[in-house]
């Protein structure tokens, strides 16, 4: 999976990527009472937000550090601890533990989309598609985007949402956009 991983990410370097807005001249959003950097990779960023320290435990457990420190670019769906917290009890635990490496690897590959999307680029996709974009996951099974409600849901293999709360946080090799609920292959 792992392998996988960086082979399509480097295939697919310059490739575009996704965040919600325009963010022609934006100052990066405060992210888990952290700035974020667009001259820091994705992991570094992410390290500095106390909303995400369990992603970043996931990601370490997943042996993806290096993978996402890479030049990319990528878009990553970012899961604050509060989505994680909204798994049934003990589903974090018994990811991170070595025996279901391959498990929790396929799950945080489903949050990343080859390439640099912006929200406008989604939007435009979304309109081509008659209200919904199709986005592939560096995982291999598709993500759907659409606006509801005046703001921009993802919804999962199993017909799950989760709502993207801060789009276009830029970095050195990508984008992240927080969202609220962790997306299911």
């Amino acid at each position: 999976m792992n392998s996988h991983f960086s082979k399509l990410s480097l295939s697919l370097a310059g490739a575009m990527l996704l965040a919600g807005g325009s963010v022609a001249s934006a100052k990066n959003p405060m992210v888990g009472g952290a700035a974020m950097y667009p001259t820091k990779d994705i992991v570094d960023n992410a390290v500095n937000s106390k909303d995400h320290t369990t992603l970043v435990a996931a990601v370490e457990a997943a042996g993806l550090v290096d993978t996402l420190k890479g030049a990319g670019p990528f878009t990553v769906f970012a899961p604050t601890n509060a989505a994680f917290a909204k798994l049934p009890a003990g589903t974090v635990d018994t990811l991170v533990k070595p025996e279901n490496k391959a498990a929790l690897t396929n799950i945080l590959t489903y949050h990343v989309v080859p390439g640099r999307l912006t929200a406008a680029e989604i939007e435009k996709q979304a309109k081509a598609g008659k209200g919904m974009a199709h986005l592939t996951t560096v995982q291999g099974e598709m993500l759907m985007v659409s606006k509801e409600n005046g703001g921009w849901y993802l919804t999962d293999a199993k017909g799950g949402k989760s709502k993207i709360t801060i789009p276009n946080v830029m970095q050195s090799n990508g984008v992240i956009h927080v969202i609220d609920t962790v997306l299911m292959p």
